[in-house]
């Protein structure tokens, strides 16, 4: 198994080194493609998983190597969280195309920073011009520690910017990206490394000519490190850049207490809620939007050390999505009531 994962991890670097002359062909929709799963430690729930087929394969403690069937694609990002009781978080490792499939590595690690096995939810998605007139804005940049972007998008045809700060900390700028402000829309992160380390939204501002977003990264012993990370912006728009379809999709800003209005959105009309379910978990419901197959992902929000994942997978009771429950964690593993950006997305 072992010089299975590892053949498949050279292949992956070689098609991903190869692939960046790839361009999407002139009638490319947005996005060019996605794919998510969720694996319950054992299997890949077909509620949560698209395509049908995507398979997950164990590798060393921690490491998953996922393959989705015919969705390659070069660049885009991944974002990923951890679904246990016990304070977990996932990151990306590597991800690119291999053939017509895309092979996603994700590696999973435990509260003190050991690689260990838990359930996890997965998202890949990419998007290239030229860009469809929809309702809404969606960005997202993959940038390496020192600023330089590995991919861009933004449905405006912005020129997305990554600036460096202090150590762990990166100003990101989504020009043309314009809503009315302070605060609008939502925002996932994820760090990709080979090595333990975790990223979250410091806080970002919104305004008409555009979104400023503050990232910060942290290494397993709770100190800001420099890395790779991806993050994604979402303001009336799906996750994966696409709308209408998808016709159910939501997010929801937990400061806490909730953010504005403008952070809480429902594609379809419907009011999302949240309520204390206990000493850092948060209990939510996503009206009407129980169409699967669908993916849930969490984001933490501050400017501290805590991280946020899922406490089991989502349910479903029709007509609506409920999330019980949201974790968040200090460091050391310790529950913690603190900021956390979730978004909900349905394939359809």
């Amino acid at each position: 198994m072992k010089r299975l994962l590892a053949r498949g991890a050279a292949l992956l670097m070689a098609l991903t080194a190869g692939a960046t002359a790839w361009t999407a062909p002139a009638s490319a929709a947005l996005p060019d493609s996605f794919a998510f799963v969720l694996w319950n430690g054992s299997a890949t729930v077909a509620t949560g998983t698209t395509p049908a087929a995507t398979t997950v394969v164990t590798g060393p403690p921690g490491r998953y190597r996922i393959v989705f069937p015919g969705a390659a694609a070069p660049r885009g990002v991944v974002h990923t969280t951890a679904v246990n009781t016990v304070p977990h978080w996932c990151q990306a490792n590597s991800w690119g195309p291999a053939g017509a499939d895309e092979v996603v590595y994700v590696d999973c690690y435990k509260a003190g920073g050991a690689p260990d096995f838990t359930p996890f939810t997965a998202f890949f998605e990419r998007s290239s011009p030229p860009i469809a007139a929809v309702p809404g804005r969606f960005g997202y940049v993959d940038s390496q520690a020192t600023g330089a972007l590995v991919d861009s998008f933004n449905s405006a045809g912005g020129a997305n910017s990554v600036v460096p700060g202090p150590v762990g900390q990166w100003t990101v700028k989504f020009p043309a990206l314009g809503t009315p402000g302070p605060t609008d829309g939502s925002l996932q992160a994820t760090a990709v490394s080979a090595t333990a380390a975790r990223c979250k939204v410091f806080k970002w501002a919104s305004n008409p000519s555009g979104q400023t977003v503050l990232v910060g990264c942290f290494d397993a012993a709770g100190a800001p490190v420099n890395t790779r990370f991806t993050l994604t912006y979402q303001y009336q728009r799906s996750l994966y850049g696409a709308a209408i379809p998808p016709k159910y999709f939501g997010y929801l800003w937990n400061r806490p207490p909730l953010g504005p209005a403008s952070t809480n959105f429902n594609s379809t009309g419907g009011v999302n809620s949240i309520a204390s379910a206990g000493v850092g978990l948060s209990l939510l419901k996503f009206p009407n939007l129980a169409i699967t197959p669908d993916t849930v992902q969490v984001t933490a929000a501050g400017p501290t050390s805590d991280f946020c994942g899922l406490n089991t997978p989502w349910f479903h009771f029709p007509p609506d999505t409920v999330v019980r429950d949201v974790n968040c964690f200090t460091n050391a593993g310790a529950p913690i009531d603190t900021g956390f950006l979730i978004s909900v997305n349905s394939q359809f």
